[in-house]
């Protein structure tokens, strides 16, 4: 893999967070998986060069199912990343975890069908352990920005991964209540596992927006224009945590993500 270094930090997200950024270049990748969801859009955020991407394209044109996920995660490997953020809205599973809130995840279940979750399909054959999927050093960064900014953060939080575009029955969601985990979502997954197979610090950032159907009856139902109130609020708070948290991460890596997987792809 040739490695460009033209980037620090990746972040995938929703269309328009480039627009936030100082002089912009915009640049596209040719990767052995296909194209890309977008262009990469580069810019400086303090001292770090970031690479950001729309993961749905910037028309919000591409379904969570249909993401090239091993297309965009490596882009950002290509241009050099070492770190990658992955902020995604997402559905709360839990009461005590409120539209408003950001859940900073430290696990993830796959309930995915389909998609391509890996980069060792052959000859190369490895099996890079997921048991720890997130960094700890920008978890522990994340948490502490989140704090200092006034975010309601959640430290941990299981994020249930669902295929889409559909959502979940009440009969579905109210299951993964009961399995104890927080958050739903439709793309932390294969996305987070893939920047760990190439050996880039995953971080994911939970944005809540709703409670999901499984919990209708046991707190007031949210209406749309709830929703998009929660949403925009969300965004407005995830520039400040991001541009906050970027500022401050160390150029040197202290965690163990760089050492997941030999890169013999």
């Amino acid at each position: 893999m040739e490695i460009q270094n033209r980037a620090e930090i990746g972040v995938f997200g929703g269309s328009g967070f480039y627009s936030f950024l100082d002089n912009i270049e915009e640049v596209s990748i040719d990767t052995p998986y296909g194209k890309t969801s977008d262009n990469v859009f580069l810019g400086k955020i303090g001292s770090h060069t970031v690479a950001f991407m729309p993961r749905h394209g910037r028309n919000h044109s591409i379904p969570p199912h249909l993401v090239n996920f091993r297309a965009n995660v490596w882009a950002m490997k290509a241009l050099g990343c070492k770190r990658v953020i992955s902020p995604c809205a997402a559905g709360s599973l839990q009461k005590e975890v409120k539209p408003g809130d950001f859940v900073i995840c430290d696990q993830f279940v796959d309930w995915t069908d389909g998609r391509k979750t890996t980069f060792y399909e052959g000859p190369a054959v490895q099996h890079p352990s997921p048991a720890d999927p997130y960094c700890p050093e920008l978890r522990k960064l994340a948490i502490e920005t989140g704090k200092s900014l006034g975010i309601n953060i959640h430290e941990t939080g299981t994020v249930v991964v669902i295929n889409g575009p559909r959502f979940s029955t009440k009969a579905e969601s109210a299951f993964f209540t009961k399995q104890g985990w927080q958050v739903i979502n439709m793309t932390a997954f294969p996305e987070a596992y893939l920047v760990k197979e190439l050996n880039m610090c995953p971080l994911n950032i939970s944005l809540i927006t709703d409670y999901d159907a499984g919990l209708v009856g046991d707190v007031p139902p949210v209406s749309h224009e709830a929703v998009m109130e929660v949403f925009n609020n969300n965004l407005a708070n995830l520039k400040s945590l991001l541009f906050t948290m970027i500022e401050n991460i160390p150029s040197e890596q202290h965690c163990e993500c760089a050492k997941t997987a030999k890169l013999d792809l």
